[in-house]
């Protein structure tokens, strides 16, 4: 399943695709797509286009946990552990028209790519999913005081338009190979019990 670059490849799949997608003529000035670290925000922020931003990652708890695959030696790993994302799709523009436009254009873009095949993922980072995996990108519910709680550590009285995303279910294989029930014991013991008693118990010394 997919190595530790995951989170990574989703998030550079996304941006990739949406520069695809962009057809002469979309929109009277040029746009650019980037993924932001909390400090672009206010450092050097896109003039017209969208960034993404992860925000969170949590546990998947609706799958249960998916058993570990089989290392190169033949031994069975570790459980994989399941994740999902949630990241900030903010729209950046000079003039509120074209903001709006973008906004308009980006989600029907990532509704678009509602389900990311290995093949676009690992065309962002190579050999990072197994063919037959597969990432859901949907919108995500996160509510008004949590945005802008967001907004009051990333950029202060600066909120831009932003929608929140989820991509799911992330299944990162593990590296190291599960304990054997079955395999020998590290160091065994003997140990013998006895009674001691002291030698004027029965007056005379035993």
């Amino acid at each position: 399943m997919a190595n530790s670059r995951a989170i990574y490849a989703v998030a550079e799949a996304i941006i990739r695709q949406l520069r695809a997608e962009v057809r002469p003529g979309d929109f009277d000035s040029a746009v650019e797509f980037g993924i932001y670290g909390s400090s672009d925000f206010s450092d050097t922020p896109i003039a017209n286009g969208v960034s993404l931003f992860l925000y969170r990652i949590l546990p998947n708890g609706i799958r249960r946990t998916p058993p570990g695959g089989v290392g190169p030696d033949g031994r069975q790993l570790l459980p994989r552990l399941p994740i999902e994302i949630h990241f900030l799709m903010t729209v950046w523009a000079g003039q509120p028209s074209l903001q709006h436009a973008l906004a308009g254009w980006m989600m029907r873009a990532m509704e678009d790519m509602s389900l990311l095949g290995s093949s676009t993922l690992n065309a962002a980072v190579p050999g990072t999913f197994a063919p037959e995996e597969t990432v859901e990108i949907t919108l995500s519910d996160l509510r008004t005081e949590d945005l802008l709680r967001i907004y009051e550590v990333l950029s202060p009285n600066l909120y831009q338009l932003s929608v929140p995303y989820l991509a799911r279910v992330i299944e990162i294989d593990a590296r190291s190979p599960a304990l054997d029930p079955a395999g020998p014991l590290v160091q065994e013991r003997e140990q013998r019990a006895g009674l001691v008693v002291p030698p004027d118990a029965f007056g005379e010394a035993v």
